[in-house]
């Protein structure tokens, strides 16, 4: 190789169907604006340059994760850097990102031809291993096909829409680990299976519900299906004081629906559903809100 390469990771959102994949229901999940972008030029071995704002745990995991894609791709000659518009541990898929990214420049390193979407996916799945043990597929897979999708285990739909599907994402501040909030979860589900069964039943119907509502450009029946998805998350203990305040909030503002996205937990980020949410970035982010928008789906504006 005797160019640079390059390669975009984009973040993702889970429209509706939060934690249901886990329990075998579908989810509907779209890529984002913002992601990680990797570039790769020649080296005298396969390395990746660590960003140094990583914490000594995160980097000793992003070197491992990449020492596993590395050795799936036959280690080609090339030293990889990182650099993310993606705020971290938010729901928003950042290691998913990540992982497409850095799978997808290597790939395309060793192969000097463009990766397909099956090997980009395969080598992510390996990275994805090793930052999250058993992770779902949602992430790495929404990031690798670039479009909304509904995804369950072993199956996945590209969902397009007919008119732009826009969200105002809003951070909303940290969260604790997915891995406690997914424990925590796991616990109630293992003393009243029967209850959260018919719970997670329900938010997969949603999600298939919503899916319908996209393809047919319904967003007033997709933003009624988000604050019904809303009320279910809280009902499974996924919300908390804060993301519900800040859901309230945007649907003051008059967002269609509003809902967490991501594993939930006492942070993390909240969707709203607008017609038009730009001119709500400059208000909120005067008020002190980290937001930015985003189109799922739909076709843009020339």
């Amino acid at each position: 190789m005797t160019v640079h390469l390059t390669s975009f990771g984009p973040g993702k959102v889970i429209l509706l169907g939060e934690h249901g994949v886990v329990y075998g229901q579908p989810a509907l999940a779209a890529p984002i604006s913002r992601g990680v972008r990797a570039w790769a030029v020649p080296a005298k071995k396969c390395t990746v340059e660590l960003p140094a704002s990583l914490k000594d745990e995160h980097a000793q995991t992003l070197e491992r994760a990449f020492q596993r894609a590395a050795k799936v791709t036959g280690h080609p000659k090339v030293l990889v850097t990182l650099e993310s518009d993606l705020p971290v541990s938010m729901g928003l898929g950042s290691s998913g990102a990540l992982s497409v990214a850095v799978s997808r420049v290597l790939l395309e390193a060793k192969s000097a031809q463009p990766a397909s979407v099956k090997a980009v996916e395969r080598v992510a799945m390996e990275m994805e291993k090793e930052f999250h043990g058993t992770p779902s597929g949602v992430d790495h897979t929404t990031s690798a096909r670039g479009e909304m999708v509904l995804y369950r285990r072993g199956s996945v739909r590209v969902i397009r829409a007919p008119i732009p599907v826009r969200v105002l994402v809003a951070i909303v501040g940290e969260r604790p680990p997915t891995k406690k909030t997914v424990g925590a979860l796991r616990e109630r589900q293992a003393r009243w299976p029967a209850r959260y069964e018919r719970l997670f039943r329900e938010i997969g119907r949603v999600a298939k519900e919503g899916a319908d509502a996209v393809t047919k450009g319904d967003l007033e029946a997709l933003g009624d299906l988000m604050n019904v998805n809303q009320g279910l998350l809280n009902a499974v203990g996924l919300s908390s004081e804060g993301l519900e305040a800040m859901v309230n909030r945007l649907r003051r503002l008059g967002a269609l629906g509003a809902k967490l996205t991501g594993a939930g937990g006492d942070g993390g980020a909240v969707l709203g559903l607008f017609r038009e949410p730009e001119p709500l970035v400059a208000r909120l982010s005067r008020e002190g809100v980290t937001c930015f928008v985003s189109q799922l789906s739909g076709p843009r504006a020339l």
